[in-house]
């Protein structure tokens, strides 16, 4: 689920000129502090990346940014806060590829992803590892499909809950492969994650950072990771295309939006200024070092990659059977 096309020389040169001839509309902007808002807690990779950002966005901007947790309802809750501020560039929402999964498993969602948004740009593209306990008798993707189905319905798969990222993964695995592999949601990374260490689930599609050390240990083996490249932390595990299922690709992703209506000139200079920052190398490395791939885009490929997971996301649902909240 990458963007169509990084960003190009040509579109950054493009994009400095037109920070440097905005309007009037955009040059007083900003006379006063930002707020990011993360809606997930404290110290995940979605609030690490925003404060990384937004470090480097108060520095080029010359205002303070400030990161506010508002965690709750699966995302939801922080995103319609953005969906209902006033779209003067002042109030920002650090997106997950949850937006895109939401409106097909709630009912009640508040706001509309594609009509309520300004996307500025794509930051951060993360990929899952799939992990099996060194109990389950395969070392690659083809022999674990092998093994599923010799044994249809016996294996189980973990995730962090129903709806989530990591529970996608499974279940796009599951029909790509024409497997049935047991669905065993947990509520949170941290006991899904025990359970696969300590043998009593088989796999499951966690964040490097969640398994790498466990891999390293000898407790769990990585199979494949899931994005379309492999990851600079895993370099030797391959990618689940290059495993036998062609065309897989599931991650996540995180990437800055406005409330729409947000002036135009003040989501160019706030793109110009995050291109910029997610080419700086300590931006890179430090992302990088939680198993994250800094990117940027123009806000046309983010909103284009954003109508791309939709569609994906509500296809892997409908056909998972998961019923919507």
């Amino acid at each position: 689920m990458r963007p169509a096309a990084l960003v190009t020389v040509t579109y950054l040169v493009w994009v400095g000129v037109s920070a440097l001839g905005a309007p009037a509309a955009a040059q007083g902007y900003p006379s006063k502090p930002i707020k990011i808002v993360v809606a997930y807690p404290p110290g995940g990779p979605n609030d690490l990346s925003a404060r990384t950002v937004g470090q480097k966005l108060s520095e080029a901007l010359g205002q303070p940014v400030v990161v506010e947790n508002r965690p709750g309802a699966a995302g939801n809750i922080g995103s319609l806060v953005v969906a209902r501020s006033a779209p003067d560039g002042y109030t920002l929402l650090n997106g997950a590829s949850a937006l895109t999964i939401a409106p097909a498993l709630r009912k009640d969602l508040k706001y509309d992803v594609v009509k309520d948004f300004a996307p500025i740009s794509l930051t951060v593209i993360g990929s899952f590892v799939l992990a099996v306990h060194p109990s389950v008798p395969v070392n690659s993707v083809r022999q674990l499909i092998a093994l599923a189905k010799a044994r249809p319905g016996q294996l189980t798969y973990a995730s962090s809950g129903v709806g989530a990222p990591p529970h996608l993964a499974g279940e796009l695995l599951k029909t790509m492969a024409n497997v049935n592999i047991h669905h065993i949601p947990y509520k949170g990374v941290g006991q899904s994650i025990s359970d696969l260490v300590g043998g009593h689930v088989d796999m499951m599609f966690t964040s490097p950072p969640n398994a790498i050390p466990h891999v390293r240990a000898g407790k769990l083996k990585a199979l494949a990771v899931s994005i379309a490249k492999r990851s600079p932390l895993l370099p030797e595990v391959p990618t689940v295309s290059e495993s036998g299922l062609k065309g897989f690709e599931i991650g996540t992703w995180f990437g800055l939006l406005a409330p729409a209506g947000t002036p135009r000139q003040i989501v160019d200079l706030l793109n110009a200024n995050i291109v910029r920052i997610m080419a700086d190398p300590e931006v890179r490395q430090r992302l990088s070092n939680q198993g994250l791939d800094p990117v940027s885009s123009t806000p046309e490929q983010f909103a284009a990659h954003i109508k791309s997971g939709l569609v994906k996301f509500a296809k892997i649902v409908k056909t998972a059977g998961i019923k919507p909240e």
